[in-house]
């Protein structure tokens, strides 16, 4: 990673959560300002990173990986946040996932080597980037999934254009009906493959790939079953795949995305005897920050059926929290919350009230006694049902765990990050 570049973000009073008498400042100057979070320094609603947790969840990870003999290219989408980046490339990440030519323009930006692209790469301006990064920079390692025959000939025309001496590396995708991409069967992943090897030196053919969260069943027994049978077909591609002679000179790539089954398409590909070389690469987004509701439901059905991972210890933390003020609260079971569909995700759960504090009064935040409970979001507004003799007032400050990562993060430019004692000892930037 560049540091440089990255020890240089400005942010200043334009960016949601920083008050106009401390900006503009470099991001990595934050912690030095000795901020308290919860005192009203800082405007509200505020999206926290909790330092204690990140850095747990981020040991807990490792231990898998060791565990699983596994390798980690985290999906960046998640936070595209490039301090997180260096983060998780410190940590030991293989490399780092990706989703448009967007995200691979920061990525690059900001020095990433080794990107793979979890989407296919479509149009002339997409292929003539990715060409163009591979000529002008030798290390740039570049994968890409790819579905069909058409794609395939398209980058390897340009690519021949180019008069290119390094090949696009590809994994073909296996993929569900009416689901998202990926070859539905196996003779057509075998089709494409034949034309990605058919298409060298342009193209190299490096691994077989599918996203296991695109399996939906609403018996969490049975949606694990469906994962497993998914991650067996994608299996078939690669010992089909080897069987022709598809796959370029190199480790083969077998590669399954997703924060909810990790485990299983580690223990599956695990279980895999290709004669070539192999790397499995999970692509978890949200490993490093958790959440309060579908990803802790997702990581307790995961302890269920892996007892073995108990020898991790405690599993991850939520580490993202929103804070915001008390409004209003015009009936005694009624407050009305100044954070909303703007600040939080809501697409799979509503954030969940943990906590409470008073400035000047708590010097450390109050859990909540009694049923609190997020009934609505609005734009800028949260609904929240309180039991009528809570003594929340307006100006109290209500922290929220929130659900789905991804959708919280593009919110938000600049995040804090906090100790556990709600100090500011550093901050990341967003660039969605």
């Amino acid at each position: 990673m560049d540091d440089a570049r990255l020890d240089s973000i400005v942010i200043d009073a334009l960016d949601k959560g920083l008050p106009p008498a401390i900006g503009p400042i470099a991001v990595s100057d934050i912690g030095k300002k000795n901020i308290r979070a919860l005192s009203d320094e800082l405007p509200l609603p505020l999206l926290l990173l909790r330092q204690s947790a990140v850095e747990h969840n981020s040991a807990w990870m490792k231990s898998f990986l060791e565990l699983t003999g596994t390798s980690l290219a985290p999906h960046g989408k998640t936070s595209m946040s490039p301090q997180l980046f260096r983060r998780q490339m410190e940590d030991g990440a293989w490399g780092m996932t990706l989703s448009n030519i967007h995200q691979l323009k920061v990525g690059r930006h900001f020095g990433l080597r080794r990107i793979l692209l979890a989407n296919q790469l479509v149009g002339r301006a997409a292929i003539q980037y990715v060409l163009d990064e591979l000529a002008n920079d030798p290390e740039f390692e570049f994968f890409c999934l790819v579905d069909s025959v058409a794609n395939v000939e398209a980058v390897a025309e340009l690519a021949k254009e180019r008069g290119m001496t390094r090949p696009v590396q590809m994994l073909v995708e296996g993929g569900l009906v009416n689901r998202r991409a990926g070859c539905r069967t196996i003779e057509a992943a075998l089709e494409v493959a034949r034309a990605v090897s058919g298409n060298a030196p342009f193209t190299a053919l490096r691994g077989v790939e599918g996203f296991e969260g695109i399996v939906d069943n609403p018996d969490p027994l049975k949606r694990q079953e469906d994962v497993a049978t998914f991650i067996e077909f994608l299996c078939e591609i690669a010992k089909r795949c080897e069987g022709e002679g598809l796959f370029a000179e190199g480790e083969v790539i077998l590669s399954g995305g997703g924060s909810a089954y990790f485990d299983i398409v580690a223990s599956r590909f695990g279980a895999l005897d290709l004669r070539q070389p192999n790397r499995i690469v999970l692509r978890p987004g949200c490993y490093l920050t958790h959440d309060s509701v579908m990803l802790r439901n997702f990581m307790a059905q995961m302890q269920a059926r892996r007892p073995d991972l108990a020898s991790l210890g405690e599993s991850w933390r939520p580490a993202l929290e929103v804070w915001a003020h008390v409004v209003s609260r015009p009936q005694p079971d009624h407050v009305i919350v100044g954070m909303g569909k703007r600040d939080a995700s809501y697409d799979a759960g509503l954030p969940v009230p943990f906590a409470s504090s008073r400035p000047g009064r708590d010097p450390a935040p109050v859990a909540l006694e009694g049923k609190y409970t997020t009934v609505e979001m609005n734009d800028q507004h949260l609904f929240l049902k309180v039991p009528p003799d809570s003594p929340l007032e307006v100006g109290d400050m209500l922290g929220f765990g929130i659900s789905h990562p991804c959708l919280t993060f593009d919110k938000w430019r600049f995040i804090p990050v906090v100790d556990d004692h709600y100090v500011v000892v550093d901050a990341i930037t967003t660039a969605f």
